[in-house]
């Protein structure tokens, strides 16, 4: 396999100007992505781990109408939060939400901190949640990487190897962490994710409409202006 390098400054620069002019036409509209408030991006992080995006809106409505705040979630009945959890599956994931939110009661105020190894300290937010939440949440210059993240920077940015090893991983979270802009970096990752959900899908991507020009092998198109 050959050696695994960061791309270049002006390969990230196209790959920033095409996903965030796609993003301005195509980026879904989602009721988390009218919000800053961390426990809302908490909860539909958590909700959308292995879950699709239109099971997840009308339960993510419904349940910040009964649990509007950390202190809220923190305070209610064990089995009344998993009963109001249904039918999303996955029955760990209210309960590490749940522990999220008394832990977050009795250390911070019924906050979350915003930096990463606080966050990360939290049982159930990992390095990805932490991120998602920086970024979204916070607007700090955060890098993701979920599993269509790692699907569109592997496919255009690699294109060889075993994308589930764990030098690949490291690899990928590195390349993330590389094009992430200084600027505008929440339509940024928001416009990674939506691109590996609507078209650089895992099965059938849309290759024929990807903005990255002429599928994944757009790095060969010349590079524009700094």
């Amino acid at each position: 396999m050959a050696k695994l390098t960061i791309p270049p400054p002006p390969d990230r620069r196209r790959f920033r100007q095409r996903l965030l002019t796609w993003y301005q036409r195509h980026g879904r509209d989602l009721p988390w992505r009218k919000t800053d408030d961390p426990y809302h991006i908490l909860v539909s992080e958590i909700m959308l781990q292995q879950t699709q995006v239109d099971r997840v809106v009308p339960k993510y409505v419904e349940w910040l109408e009964k649990y509007p705040t950390m202190t809220a979630l923190a305070g209610a009945p064990d089995a009344e939060v998993r009963a109001t959890w249904y039918p999303l599956g996955y029955n760990i994931r209210p309960k590490r939400l749940q522990s999220i939110a008394r832990e977050a009661v009795a250390k911070y105020g019924g906050e979350l901190p915003s930096d990463e190894r606080t966050l990360r300290s939290f049982k159930g937010i990992g390095a990805y949640t932490a991120g998602a939440i920086r970024s979204f949440a916070f607007r700090e210059r955060a890098a993701i990487l979920d599993t269509n993240v790692a699907r569109v920077l592997f496919r255009v940015f690699v294109a060889a190897g075993d994308p589930k090893s764990h030098a690949m991983k490291r690899h990928l979270w590195d390349v993330a962490e590389a094009l992430v802009p200084s600027r505008h970096g929440y339509d940024f990752n928001q416009a990674l994710m939506d691109l590996g959900a609507t078209v650089c899908v895992a099965r059938n991507p849309k290759c024929l409409v990807c903005p990255m020009a002429n599928g994944c092998a757009w790095r060969t198109a010349p590079a524009p202006e700094p």
